[in-house]
């Protein structure tokens, strides 16, 4: 069985916050990277307008189901 090369990001939150991003390879927990780094910004910068676009039209269209 081949395992899945691609890198992915995992956020994880507590009270709003992110306290950690883990960068996955598959199912392989490769590192946990400080979401206050450089690079934690670089990454939550890059993925977190998309994101929140998805979640805000999501939470609408539940107001709009329940309305």
């Amino acid at each position: 069985m081949e395992e899945d090369n691609e890198i992915a990001y995992h956020l994880y939150e507590k009270d709003g916050h992110v306290t950690a991003i883990w960068e996955m390879q598959g199912r392989k927990h490769v590192r946990t990277i400080d979401p206050r780094s450089e690079e934690g910004k670089r990454i939550l910068g890059s993925h977190t307008a998309d994101e929140t676009e998805t979640d805000q039209q999501a939470e609408d269209a539940g107001q709009q189901a329940t309305a």
